[in-house]
């Protein structure tokens, strides 16, 4: 069974060689294909094509945003399953194929796998499985991460893939919850797990949390619009909750709550378009459903 193994990358040249030099090593390039999308990078992330060139790439020269560029890259896969990477996150499970193959064997319903995510810049794999669950837990939840997650090919082809009126920040959720809607499940798992070298503490100095509520409170009212048969008490409760607990207590939180309210109002006929609601069993299991761990 071919895999497809799918990557958005931009500006990120070196933690992206980094995961690229990680799958050389564990996967058989003879079955299985990887992929990489570049997003309008303005590093020197091209020059990475003649020292990869066993890998797949595709690139725009302007920035699309990850929603579009992952949408655009996964039509070009070939795999009967899709694994989905982040450009600094690799495999801490060295034979996490066939353990993805083997969960999708098993049990042909489940539509997704979501992989435990182990955070952090450590020294070696040894020391980022010391912060890993070993359990090797089991449950059907309501979402995954990008950073580490697998699709049936199929699946992924009777969904709409992930949203095109979406950059960054929420495409996740969009998919999941058309995954489920088709009455698949989302399986986490615990045993297969990737590494998601992000250094947190650098991120929120850098502003990422700025950057993020933006993002994600613009793509939850678009989120509603979309998929909810009756969002507009959905979005009330959105708005009150981050006016609130975020805008209230900090003025550039103010400042960027009202300016992704204004954006999402602005676009909201061309957001229209995209309407598709799911029904109402659907959004009962989705909030019933357990939550992954973060």
């Amino acid at each position: 069974m071919q895999v497809s193994i799918l990557i958005v990358t931009k500006n990120r040249m070196e933690e992206l060689e980094q995961t690229l030099i990680v799958l050389e090593n564990i996967i058989d390039k003879t079955i299985h294909e990887v992929l990489v999308f570049d997003d309008g990078s303005s590093d020197n992330t091209l020059e990475l094509l003649n020292k990869f060139d066993w890998v797949k790439w595709e690139n725009s020269k302007i920035s699309l945003g990850a929603s579009v560029a992952r949408n655009m890259l996964y039509r070009k896969a070939l795999g009967d399953i899709f694994i989905g990477l982040d450009d600094d996150a690799h495999p801490l499970t060295e034979n996490f194929i066939s353990k993805v193959e083997f969960i999708f064997n098993r049990n042909p319903n489940i539509g997704i796998i979501a992989f435990q995510e182990v955070k952090g810049v450590y020294s070696s794999n040894e020391e980022a499985l010391k912060s890993a669950n070993l359990n090797q837990e089991e449950y059907f939840c309501n979402e995954f991460i990008g950073c580490g997650f697998a699709i049936r090919k199929e699946v992924y082809s009777e969904t709409n893939g992930f949203p095109v009126w979406m950059d960054i920040y929420g495409e996740e959720s969009c998919l999941a919850l058309e995954v489920v809607n088709l009455g698949y499940d989302i399986l986490y798992s615990d045993g297969i797990m990737v590494n998601h070298r992000i250094d947190r503490e650098k991120r929120f100095e850098q502003g990422r949390n700025y950057f993020r509520f933006e993002r994600q409170l613009r793509n939850m009212i678009n989120y509603y619009i979309v998929y909810y048969p009756n969002p507009v008490l959905k979005i009330v409760k959105l708005l009150n909750h981050n006016f609130f607990k975020y805008a209230i207590k900090d003025k550039q939180y103010l400042v960027l709550f009202f300016k992704a309210s204004f954006t999402a109002l602005k676009k909201y006929k061309n957001t229209l378009g995209y309407r598709k609601p799911v029904s109402k069993k659907t959004i009962r299991k989705i909030q019933k459903l357990k939550n992954i761990k973060y």
